[in-house]
C-alpha cells in the first residue's frame, strides 16, 4: 500500500488533532524522516490554518535538507501565529540553511519570548538538542543554539 494510499484512509477515520499526536509520537519512537514528512505534508493540507503543524513539517525539512521547503513551510507557520518561537527559529533555520536575509528579527523574536517563560524556553532546549542528536554538526542550529543561549 503506497503512503498517500495509507495516509488517506488514515485521514477519514481520524481527526487531524488525532493525526498530528500520532505524528509526533511517530517523531518521538524515530521513524525515518522521509516517511513524516508526506504525513505532516497531508495534516497541513487538511489544516492549512493549523501553525503548529506547519512548524513541524518545517522542522522535517530542515532535518532532511530540503531548507527551500523548509522556508516555505516556516513563513507559513509564522504568517498564521507569530508567537510560537519554535516557529521563529525554524524559520530562522531555514533562512540561514538557504541565505536569506531577516534571521536577526526572528532571533530577537524568540528570545524574548523564551525569556518570558522557563517551560517554554526548556522545550526549545529540548528541541535544540533533539535536533543536534538528529543532524549532528547542524551548523545553523549551533548557531542559533549560541544566540539563544548568550544573546548579545
Amino acid at each position: 500500500m503506497s503512503h498517500s494510499v495509507l495516509i488517506s484512509s488514515l485521514k477519514m477515520t481520524e481527526t487531524v488533532e488525532n493525526a498530528f499526536e500520532q505524528g509526533l509520537e511517530r517523531y518521538k519512537e524515530g521513524e525515518s524522516i522521509d516517511t513524516l514528512i508526506p504525513y505532516f505534508k497531508e495534516i497541513c493540507d487538511r489544516s492549512p490554518k493549523n501553525p503548529t503543524a506547519w512548524a513541524c513539517l518545517a522542522w522535517l525539512y530542515l532535518l532532511a535538507d530540503k531548507p527551500e521547503s523548509a522556508l516555505k513551510a516556516a513563513r507559513k507557520s509564522v504568517k498564521i501565529d507569530s508567537r510560537p518561537p519554535q516557529a521563529r527559529i525554524n524559520l530562522a533555520l531555514a533562512m540561514l540553511d538557504t541565505g536569506a536575509k531577516g534571521v536577526r528579527d526572528h532571533i530577537e523574536a524568540a528570545q524574548q519570548l523564551i525569556s518570558l517563560d522557563e517551560d517554554i524556553r526548556n522545550d526549545i532546549m529540548e528541541n535544540i538538542e533533539d535536533g543536534l542528536s538528529r543532524k549532528p554538526g547542524w551548523k545553523s542550529l549551533e548557531r542559533v543554539k549560541k544566540w539563544l543561549v548568550s544573546p548579545e
